[in-house]
């Protein structure tokens, strides 16, 4: 019986006709019925509409990361304010008190000066160290679902932008009590971090790209990050520095032009009262605004061109 019933399926399926796909390699088939390759990278304007359309979880990631980055401590969200002027604190003992790093300048002024360098310089270095860890540090998110994989730096960095926000109140109240009193300049403030926030968004999209690829890099950015730190003038007036140092020519002008430094120069001439005398750069509103327009837009596109390797292999 059995027999019989494959025989007569052996003649149907031999007198089938021949279908229109036949002979047509897969590429061909795929183009004629609109299929695409799962995960393949859309074109750039339509990644960003895709973007846009994901607002609400970026925001809500972004929220979600930092009310549980201190869950598990008891002091809580307080690790948020507290971690960064303990920092200051312990820069302050070595390199204000041991050091005489603040050669002529009063405590009045080198404490905010310090305080501001350190707030401003955090806001770059955690954005740059979620940033490594972004796709590696969330495979099972990027395997699962489908959504534009520069959702996760991008969040990361609003994570961050939140933070220094909650911290910049105790920035005004460190300022206030050493005689730096809101005036005119602190509206400068919003231009200032809106451009970093810029910048260190493109960092950490060229960040996460390296890290999905690299995941070592990971332990390697903290040394990178401590050496850009002591070479930004986080603890110490960079530009007297290095013309006791003798430093000239585009060596100087290259440090002093380094991102971190202008930003935190944006700042500490914003919040600090007399700070810009002498001390800011000249084009440092030009130079602020390049670095966050380079990148930025270079981060963001250097992010796009991987997007169908994330979570691969």
């Amino acid at each position: 019986m059995s027999t019989v019933s494959e025989t007569t399926h052996n003649s149907a399926v031999a007198s089938a006709p021949p279908s229109p796909d036949d002979g047509l390699a897969p590429a061909e088939l795929a183009a004629k019925y609109g299929l695409s390759v799962s995960g393949a990278r859309v074109g750039l304007a339509e990644y960003v509409r895709q973007m846009w359309g994901r607002r609400h979880f970026i925001l809500a990631f972004s929220q979600a990361k930092l009310t549980a980055q201190y869950s598990q401590a008891k002091l809580g969200q307080l690790w948020q304010v507290a971690t960064p002027l303990l920092n200051a604190a312990v820069y302050f003992f070595i390199f204000g008190l041991l050091l005489k790093s603040s050669r002529g300048m009063e405590h009045n002024t080198y404490i905010p000066f310090l305080v501001t360098g350190v707030f401003v310089f955090t806001f770059t270095q955690n954005s740059a160290m979620s940033g490594v860890r972004a796709i590696s540090g969330n495979l099972g998110l990027v395997r699962a679902l489908h959504f534009p994989r520069a959702s996760l730096p991008i969040s990361f960095s609003l994570q961050q932008l939140q933070q220094l926000l909650f911290s910049m109140i105790v920035l005004v109240i460190v300022l206030v009590g050493f005689g730096h009193y809101p005036g005119p300049s602190w509206l400068l403030i919003v231009p200032a971090l809106a451009l970093q926030f810029v910048f260190n968004t493109g960092l950490s999209l060229i960040m996460a790209r390296l890290g999905a690829k690299t995941p070592d890099l990971a332990q390697l950015l903290p040394f990178i990050l401590r050496t850009w730190m002591y070479a930004s003038g986080v603890m110490f007036p960079l530009a007297r520095t290095l013309e006791s140092a003798g430093a000239s020519g585009w060596v100087a002008d290259a440090m002093m032009a380094n991102p971190a430094a202008v930003y935190m120069d944006l700042m500490r001439f914003a919040l600090i009262e007399g700070y810009g005398a002498g001390n800011l750069p000249p084009h440092v509103w030009a130079l602020a605004l390049g670095w966050a327009v380079l990148f930025g837009v270079g981060g963001f596109v250097y992010f796009w061109k991987a997007e169908e390797q994330y979570g691969r292999g």
